[in-house]
């Protein structure tokens, strides 16, 4: 019960910091730069998600655990250099790489957790190793191409952070 209540919750904020990233990442794509609040929710959402999947019971170390510290690592990064180094020089690229990174993670666990419970999407991989599943990765890998466009995009003038 206490766990179904907690998945729920973990679903939650997944949900919101995916949302919340895509709009971030348009911003950086339109205008780049990112979006104050939206910019605020996605990175506190986002770290709240990685965070919290620490908290779910597991044996041993997991590719869910490596991920989750990986998560936690590029979103350090990503608020350093937002909010220590205001996206001065190369900051405002690694920003842009490492928030496409963060929301690439959460979009890829939710994917995956896709595949393992919702019944059609389980019985079409069931390995999660099938052509479904695999053309679901490639979909993923367009975060490459939005990192990249974010990343060399020329933030506009009069934008403020």
């Amino acid at each position: 019960m206490i766990l179904n209540a907690f998945t729920v919750f973990y679903v939650g904020l997944s949900l919101i910091g995916i949302g919340s990233g895509l709009v971030v990442i348009y911003g950086l794509l339109k205008a780049a730069r990112p979006l104050p609040g939206w910019t605020k929710l996605f990175l506190a959402t986002t770290a709240a998600t990685s965070a919290t999947g620490f908290f779910f019971p597991f044996n041993g170390l997991t590719p869910a655990l490596v991920l989750g510290v990986l998560s936690l690592v590029v979103l350090l990064i990503a608020s350093l250099a937002l909010y220590r180094h205001r996206l001065l020089g190369t900051w405002r690229r690694t920003y842009a790489i490492t928030a496409v990174v963060a929301l690439y993670f959460n979009v890829f666990v939710l994917v995956v957790q896709l595949f393992r419970r919702v019944p059609a999407l389980n019985a079409m991989a069931p390995t999660q190793s099938g052509p479904p599943f695999q053309i679901a990765q490639l979909v993923l890998l367009l975060f490459a191409a939005i990192g990249i466009r974010a990343a060399t995009a020329k933030p506009q003038r009069g934008l403020v952070l």
